[in-house]
């Protein structure tokens, strides 16, 4: 089975990984990562309200659906 090549975030983080950080180091880094993520998830689900036309009244009539 031939590799596939890595890809650009691959490079990056094994480049990351040739680094020796303290633990407090690695759960910064670890907390960078989940915040950018935790922000692109964020941003994307605004885009999605926003299409839909919701609102926070959207929100409670589904709450009250449970």
């Amino acid at each position: 089975m031939p590799s596939q090549p890595l890809s650009n975030v691959q490079e990056e983080l094994l480049k990351l990984y040739s680094q020796d950080l303290s633990p407090e180091e690695l759960k910064e880094l670890k907390t960078v990562l989940g915040k950018y993520f935790a922000d692109k998830a964020t941003k994307e689900a605004d885009k999605i309200w926003d299409n839909k036309k919701y609102s926070n009244e959207t929100m409670d009539a589904w709450l009250d659906e449970g």
